[in-house]
């Protein structure tokens, strides 16, 4: 742990933010895959539990990256993040159609990186 901490802040909280957001796309939509049958509340169980690991990087993703960017920069980071977690997982897992929309949303969220950032 001590090599990733030697990490600069903004790799590090990148990481956490990359590895929190998997946990998070599969809390929220893998049950749409594997548990389609099952009960609600049983996926809500186990998307609890997916997502307790999520928190697990989310946190001190947050808290690290708290040091060097404002909490504004830190949701638009995040969304970046899911962004591009989520599509994939929704190409390759759940076998969905690629949209034109995804690339209209990731050029929209490039707008909301500039806004962010621009008087950092």
């Amino acid at each position: 742990m001590t090599f990733f901490t030697q990490w600069p802040v903004s790799l590090q909280t990148v990481v956490l933010l990359l590895a929190s957001n998997v946990f998070m796309t599969f809390a929220w939509y893998g049950h749409l895959r594997h548990m389609a049958t099952a009960p609600w509340y049983t996926a809500a169980l186990a998307s609890w539990g997916i997502a307790l690991l999520e928190y697990m990087f989310q946190v001190p993703a947050n808290r690290i990256g708290y040091t060097q960017f404002s909490v504004g920069q830190l949701k638009i980071m995040q969304e970046v993040i899911t962004l591009s977690v989520f599509v994939p997982f929704a190409i390759f897992y759940l076998k969905e159609p690629f949209k034109l929309d995804y690339l209209w949303a990731a050029l929209c969220m490039v707008g909301a990186v500039y806004f962010i950032f621009r008087s950092h």
